[in-house]
C-alpha cells in the first residue's frame, strides 16, 4: 500500500512558477514510476510528466520545455517544477505512482492540488 500527498498548488499570474511536491509513504521500495496528471472540469485526466527508475522521463504535451519532473534519491518524493505557466495550465494536478509486486502492478493516486493561473 502507498499513500500519496500532494502540496504546492496555488494561484500565480501567467508566466509565473510553481513547484509541486508529492510525498509517498508506505511501501515506497516497490515504486517503479511516478507521474503528474492534471484534470479540468469536463475533461479527461491527462498525463503531464512521468519518470521511472530507469530514469526515463516523458513529457507528452505542452509541458515539454517548461515543466521539470524529478524525484528525491529515495523515491519518497516526486516534484514538478512548473515555469512559464499559462492560463491553460490551470487544473487540479494529481500525483500517480505505479508499484510492482511479484504478480501484479498497482496504481495509486493522491488527492490532487489546485493550480490556478490568472491575472
Amino acid at each position: 500500500q502507498l499513500q500519496l500527498v500532494e502540496s504546492g498548488g496555488g494561484e500565480v499570474p501567467p508566466g509565473g512558477s510553481l513547484n509541486l511536491s508529492c510525498v509517498a509513504s508506505g511501501k515506497t521500495a516497490d515504486i517503479y514510476s511516478m507521474a503528474w496528471y492534471r484534470q479540468t472540469p469536463g475533461k479527461q485526466r491527462e498525463l503531464v510528466a512521468s519518470i521511472n527508475r530507469d530514469r526515463y522521463i516523458h513529457y507528452p504535451g505542452s509541458a515539454r520545455g517548461r515543466f521539470t519532473i524529478s524525484t528525491d534519491i529515495a523515491w519518497n518524493t516526486v516534484y514538478l517544477l512548473m515555469d512559464s505557466l499559462r492560463p491553460e495550465d490551470a487544473a487540479v494536478y494529481y500525483c500517480h505512482a505505479q508499484s510492482l509486486a511479484v504478480v501484479a502492478t498497482y496504481h495509486y493516486w493522491g488527492q490532487g492540488t489546485q493550480v490556478t493561473v490568472s491575472t
